[in-house]
């Protein structure tokens, strides 16, 4: 499975991007697909995430001003980013797994995309 992310750049606070992750290879509906982040300094930090085909889990960090979603037919996964905050400035990864079990968990994680950059002008 190779996963590619696309969607992120610069943004004013307040502002909106739209991540895209295109999987390739044996994925299926119901595989778990998730977002992680890494500010510079920092660990990864768990997103959100999709699995089961409708099943949708948020980090609380960002409820409310994120969304997951996913397009099975095109084998995309997309994370919709409103009211972004400088410290939402990281990598953006997308991920994923066979299992539903520690979706937060990184480590649990078999495919992971190459990242891509958002960053978040104050």
């Amino acid at each position: 499975v190779q996963l590619e992310e696309s969607g992120g750049g610069l943004v004013q606070a307040g502002g909106s991007l739209r991540l895209s992750c295109a999987a390739s290879g044996r994925i299926f509906s119901s595989d778990t697909m998730a977002w992680f982040r890494q500010a510079p300094g920092k660990e990864r930090e768990f997103v959100a995430a999709s699995w089961n085909e409708d099943s949708t889990y948020v980090a609380d960090s960002v409820k409310g001003r994120f969304t997951i979603s996913r397009d099975n037919a095109k084998n995309t996964v997309y994370l919709q980013m409103n009211s972004l905050r400088p410290e939402d400035t990281a990598v953006y990864y997308c991920a994923a797994k066979r299992n539903w079990y520690s979706i937060p968990r990184a480590d649990n994680y078999d495919y992971w995309g190459q990242g891509t950059q958002v960053t978040v002008s104050s």
